[in-house]
């Protein structure tokens, strides 16, 4: 009897609303009153003596009575639908005083199917250590608000969940947020739960920078004043190889003493000397 009085539908399915009474098969649809109520105040349809006597107009070609069980059948089914029910039945056997033999509600609890969650990261910092990563996860079109969970490497946490529907029976979309401090290579999850429905994503968030290379290349501006300083060095070295060179060569190629020439003149072997005796003894 609890089950009878609890139905679970998705938008645009067809769907049976149990009654608390059923018409034996003794007996004539056309001795009841019949009224199916949504949260007892709107009447969704109501039969009389076997005739339909009432249906509302946002039920207008979706809704039917089964004649023995009296259930109510409502295809498709909408968001707005979802709601609390009632099945007044009513015995005609004396038409002046009936009597009422099922009162009884029937809750429908209807459901949209969210998306998929869908999971990004953002790197928002970047260093050898770490990996700072904004990630979000979002789905939208479901009904009724969903909860959003999930796990980091297989241990729970909370998302910073955000919702937007347009109202309360419209679908919802829905987002939720995380900041990470990523130091190694993680698996997140990502689960949207509705009305006993989940729907999970998973991602591999990876650590973008491990900075193999443990020498740090100079910039621009180091390279170009070190290659400055290499040009001056050399151009300086030139300069004064040039000069040095060229004090030597001054110095070797200067016209010699009249001192030194005449030291060699002395050295020189005497043959003039040498004429001049033999002329004398001749």
């Amino acid at each position: 009897a609890l089950e009878k009085k609890v139905a679970k539908s998705k938008v645009g399915e067809k769907v049976g609303l149990p009654c608390c009474h059923e018409i034996p098969s003794s007996d004539s649809l056309h001795n009841y009153r019949v009224y199916w109520q949504k949260n007892t105040t709107e009447v969704v349809l109501a039969y009389a003596e076997g005739k339909k006597i009432s249906n509302h107009e946002r039920y207008e070609n979706r809704t039917e009575m089964d004649i023995r069980n009296l259930t109510l059948w409502i295809s498709p089914v909408e968001i707005l639908d979802n709601g609390s029910y009632q099945c007044v039945v009513q015995h005609l056997r004396f038409p002046q005083n009936p009597v009422v033999v099922c009162d009884e509600p029937v809750t429908l609890f209807v459901t949209a199917d969210f998306s998929k969650p869908n999971i990004t990261a953002e790197v928002s910092a970047n260093s050898c250590e770490s990996t700072e990563m904004v990630v979000r996860c979002s789905s939208y079109g479901g009904f009724p608000k969903a909860k959003i969970s999930g796990t980091c490497n297989n241990v729970s946490m909370v998302w910073n969940a955000s919702w937007v529907s347009e109202s309360s029976f419209s679908p919802y979309n829905v987002t939720g947020e995380l900041w990470l401090n990523v130091t190694k290579d993680i698996r997140i999850t990502c689960s949207i739960e509705y009305n006993g429905f989940a729907k999970t994503t998973s991602l591999l968030l990876r650590k973008t920078n491990d900075c193999i290379v443990p020498t740090v290349s100079p910039t621009y501006n180091v390279i170009t004043a070190s290659s400055i300083i290499i040009i001056i060095f050399l151009l300086a070295i030139t300069l004064a190889a040039r000069y040095l060179l060229r004090h030597v060569c001054s110095h070797c190629c200067k016209p010699q003493d009249p001192v030194e020439e005449s030291v060699k003149e002395c050295t020189k072997t005497p043959v003039s000397s040498k004429v001049t005796s033999e002329t004398s003894s001749v």
